[in-house]
């Protein structure tokens, strides 16, 4: 495990020792909605829509294997596990996009710096997406519904967060609303939130455009690149939620002196 996340855990763990219930107590209680089309419909179109595009895209994602291969050799896929709907997790799998280059301590060098140039194009025209629709026919996933997190992320979600997974995850969640940047974790629950209880087929219908329109403009893409910023970490003491790039300073401090004296500890032990 690199350091990073070592971090974020023990962070996670100090803002969930503080906030957590405060955040469970102090939030509003979600009512997912239940209708015929989130039952049955939604899924029939999610196979209508995936199935054919899987076909057509099935010679793309062979040269992409090829091209993966030679970018950044075995294994050509990145698998990890992500929260599905209910909470089950299952096995997201994408063409690898990043080497596995290393500190002089071991740890694996933050992602900016292990991501190749075919990884960014990959990244930059959503083709690291395609094999999601092997997920959607697989019914891990929608083409509709809020991004599959990691599974390690479950345990810092407040009670109302955690009902984003009452849907199946999606490809995209995007927000109706033009005008409105998705730029937090915060931000990214709360539309999640929106749509659980608002979810049909006129949603869903205006989401899909909403993706369209991303994927082909790319400043969206660009915008929706930096959305969260970092690991989800936990909720501050305003109980908003934050990545590891918004870490409060309190927080900061305490690991810096957790860790010194961690440090200072093993090197007692070495002397002796």
């Amino acid at each position: 495990m690199s350091s990073r996340l070592d971090k974020c855990s023990q962070i996670a763990a100090m803002v969930a020792r503080d906030n957590l219930e405060k955040v469970n107590r102090n939030t509003k209680k979600i009512c997912p909605r239940k209708s015929l089309y989130e039952r049955y419909f939604k899924r029939l179109l999610d196979l209508l829509i995936s199935i054919p595009i899987f076909i057509v895209t099935f010679p793309i994602n062979i040269v992409i294997g090829i091209v993966t291969y030679f970018d950044v050799g075995n294994p050509i896929f990145f698998k990890q596990k992500r929260i599905g709907k209910n909470g089950k997790p299952f096995e997201l799998v994408k063409f690898r996009n990043m080497t596995n280059d290393v500190d002089v301590f071991g740890n694996l060098l933050p992602a900016s710096e292990r991501i190749t140039k075919f990884g960014r194009f990959m990244r930059k025209y959503s083709l690291d997406e395609l094999l999601n629709f092997w997920s959607i026919i697989k019914g891990d996933m929608s083409i509709i519904g809020p991004r599959p997190l990691p599974i390690e992320f479950e345990p810092r979600y407040s009670e109302r967060h955690k009902m984003r997974a009452a849907v199946r995850p999606g490809l995209e969640c995007p927000t109706l609303n033009r005008e409105s940047k998705i730029r937090f974790y915060q931000e990214q629950f709360e539309n999640d939130i929106w749509y659980v209880e608002n979810v049909s087929f006129l949603v869903d219908c205006k989401m899909v455009i909403s993706l369209f329109r991303m994927v082909f403009n790319s400043k969206e893409r660009g915008d929706h690149a930096t959305v969260g910023g970092g690991y989800f970490v936990g909720y501050d003491e305003n109980m908003v939620a934050f990545s590891m790039r918004r870490i409060p300073e309190k927080y900061e401090m305490e690991y810096r002196k957790i860790h010194s004296s961690n440090i200072h500890s093993i090197n007692e032990r070495k002397i002796v």
